[in-house]
């Protein structure tokens, strides 16, 4: 399987849809939605993402079932999920571990 991604777009803080800013943009979507050691793969084109925080924390919050999102498989969603059953927003939680403040 070969990830390709857009260049980076231009700036858009102001606008609060975070998904037009991922470096997944321009990526076939079905690269995101792999079994097994494809998964590993997949997660690259988030190491670099602007919006990681943002994307996993979407996915968490909407507990978002299948693919790879914000650098995490649905299986490593669920543990943590399950380790921490009592989170309604994920977004505060992720950007105090991650050391990055929420775009």
């Amino acid at each position: 399987m070969t990830i390709t991604t857009a260049p980076p777009a231009h700036s858009t803080q102001g606008t609060s849809d975070w998904s037009t800013r991922g470096t997944c943009v321009g990526t076939d979507p079905d690269a995101l939605f792999v079994q097994g050691k494809e998964q590993r793969t997949a997660k690259v084109v988030c190491r670099e993402c602007p919006v990681a925080l943002e994307c996993l924390s979407d996915a968490l919050d909407n507990r978002t079932e299948f693919g790879v999102w914000g650098g995490m498989t649905e299986r490593e969603r669920r543990a943590l999920l399950r380790r921490h059953p009592g989170v309604r927003s994920w977004r505060e939680v992720l950007s105090k571990t991650m050391g990055r403040p929420p775009v």
